[in-house]
């Protein structure tokens, strides 16, 4: 496995990309972009997907994935979450004047999600999803968790994520990763009462 992270010009802005026997991934990421997408991992859903984090999170991501697809998506998705991670903990720094926190709640039709997180520098998820299918096209659901656990781990964030209702099991999936999208957003932004200091009594995150 070979990961590498670089600098990306313009804002609070990362590169990185993971080379193992399975996937090869590359993200590019600017937290202080204006919602532009450009992402081609080879799993239709997941690019779906990704598009909402960029546009509803107010940033900049390109994903290009190479992955063991004959397989399944698997090591693919897991594996984007994962170098997603790495970019936006490569990205917030020292998370010097930052929010910390962030919720959101997003509703689509019948189904309603909210996600909570926190810039706390340790990995955790609590994660309550019920799908009422277990495919979305050809997507297996249970990937949904494997992305965000693999994100998590190596962003250092605590991540809440909780499917309070739904039917449609695309719906239920649209409105988690919208949430998302929105909580980290409220995270990251710069808290302007901060002062410039890193929000935690530690002094440190």
């Amino acid at each position: 496995m070979n990961d590498s992270t670089k600098a990306a010009p313009g804002g609070r802005a990362a590169s990185v990309e993971r080379a193992t026997r399975e996937t090869g991934i590359s993200v590019t990421i600017n937290l202080d972009g204006g919602g532009r997408a450009e992402v081609a991992t080879g799993v239709p859903f997941l690019d779906h997907m990704l598009d909402q984090v960029a546009r509803h999170g107010a940033l900049d991501l390109t994903v290009k994935a190479k992955g063991d697809l004959h397989i399944d998506a698997h090591h693919t998705v897991e594996d984007v979450g994962i170098t997603f991670g790495q970019a936006v903990k490569q990205a917030l720094g020292d998370k010097a004047g930052l929010t910390r926190y962030g919720f959101a709640y997003v509703p689509l039709d019948e189904a309603l999600s909210r996600v909570v997180i926190d810039l706390s520098g340790r990995p955790g998820l609590d994660y309550h999803v019920s799908f009422t299918r277990s495919m979305i096209g050809a997507f297996d659901v249970d990937l949904m968790h494997e992305f965000f656990q693999g994100f998590v781990n190596h962003a250092l964030v605590t991540l809440h994520i909780d499917n309070l209702r739904g039917q449609n099991a695309h719906h239920q999936a649209e409105t988690i990763f919208k949430a998302f999208a929105k909580a980290l957003r409220m995270a990251v932004a710069v808290d302007p009462r901060a002062g410039g200091g890193v929000p935690s009594t530690k002094g440190a995150l």
